[in-house]
């Protein structure tokens, strides 16, 4: 298990972001959450098996419909052992 938390910068508020790494954590069973920061960034974090975290960092930098992403930060953390993908 490997954790990932990834901060996305560009225009990525307002256009689904969350829900849409929400839906695609969920079909890869991996846990963590989404939120938007005051700064109009997006925030998220992703736990579980390797590949699967890494094709949501790489979901990240093409973002959804809508979005606009100038660039992802990707930090490695410790896994908390999350149960479940929240979109906060």
């Amino acid at each position: 298990m490997v954790r990932r938390r990834v901060v996305v910068h560009g225009r990525v508020q307002g256009v689904g972001f969350r829900f849409s790494l929400a839906r695609a954590a969920d079909a890869r069973g991996v846990s963590g959450w989404a939120i938007n920061r005051p700064d109009g960034t997006l925030e998220a974090v992703f736990e579980g098996d390797p590949d699967a975290v890494e094709s949501l960092v790489r979901l990240c930098q093409e973002g959804p419909r809508g979005a606009e992403v100038d660039r992802v930060e990707v930090f490695e953390e410790e896994p908390e052992g999350l149960s479940r993908f929240d979109a906060r």
